[in-house]
């Protein structure tokens, strides 16, 4: 390595690092304005309390019902990304084995959902029809439907990087179509299956819009619509509102944490392919 690119490797490190602080500065006085009392916190400072609080997490759990939000939240999350994550691989599969003038239509449609606005006026009629406006499973399909085109397109350009032989040789030793794609393609495709769980999950996750319109109860508010009351409640009270956030985002950064080596290339390959 010359000098003139160990030079120019220090100055994108230390880019690197002028950047990460913009979202690690804020982490650290969340933080810490955890652990101090209504006093301290109210400073928002990156100064370390005088004596820990910890026990403004127990406060927390029990007066702002962030335990029900936080089961209702994972609850939603994680039906929906498997809802959508087993839809969308079988309907790119199909449309990638089977390219016919109908199923190029249909891929077409998919991409047509990334980029069209939903109608919040017919879907809310849609669902008090169908009687499951503000229920966990009105929520719940509600979500499916809104990232079932984006995942679509993801499984759609990783599928059309496998072989089909692999499908003629399933189909020549006996496995009909659902062992085929279960068995042998799915398993295949366990990359672009963790992108599509981590995006979906943490989209689902931090979401507040379809809340708010479309879960009048709340109890069975999420993790956000829990949060944003919560924090109009405690405005003065900076403590108990960085605890709340930061149990807010024990699961995302879980989640991110365990499939993040996944990510870029599940992207990278639905990106590419189609």
């Amino acid at each position: 390595m010359t000098r003139k690119q160990a030079m120019s490797n220090a100055i994108k490190e230390l880019c690197m690092w002028i950047l990460s602080l913009v979202i690690l500065i804020p982490v650290a006085m969340l933080l810490l304005n955890s652990v101090k009392n209504v006093t301290e916190s109210a400073a928002m400072s990156l100064k370390l309390p005088t004596s820990f609080h910890f026990e403004n997490f127990a406060t927390v759990f029990k007066d702002g019902n962030i335990l029900r939000s936080f089961w209702n939240s994972l609850l939603i999350s994680t039906l929906t990304s498997l809802i959508t994550i087993v839809t969308s691989s079988m309907a790119a599969f199909v449309m990638t084995r089977n390219r016919t003038r109908i199923n190029r239509y249909l891929y077409y449609l998919f991409l047509i959902g990334l980029i069209v606005p939903m109608n919040y006026i017919t879907t809310m009629k849609v669902l008090q029809i169908l009687h499951i406006i503000n229920t966990f499973t009105g929520i719940i399909l509600l979500y499916s439907a809104t990232f079932i085109p984006f995942t679509v397109f993801l499984f759609y350009g990783f599928v059309s990087g496998i072989p089909k032989e692999l499908d003629e040789s399933a189909v020549m030793d006996g496995s009909g179509g659902g062992g085929l794609f279960f068995r042998i393609i799915f398993p295949l495709m366990k990359p672009v299956t963790v992108t599509a769980l981590i995006i979906n999950f943490l989209n689902c996750w931090n979401d507040f819009v379809l809340p708010l319109y479309f879960l009048n109860s709340s109890a069975k508010w999420g993790m956000i619509m829990t949060m944003y009351n919560y924090f109009s409640q405690y405005i003065s009270s900076w403590n108990l509102v960085s605890a709340a956030m930061l149990i807010n985002l024990v699961p995302i950064l879980a989640v991110y944490v365990l499939g993040q080596k996944y990510i870029i290339s599940g992207m990278t390959a639905g990106a590419v392919k189609g």
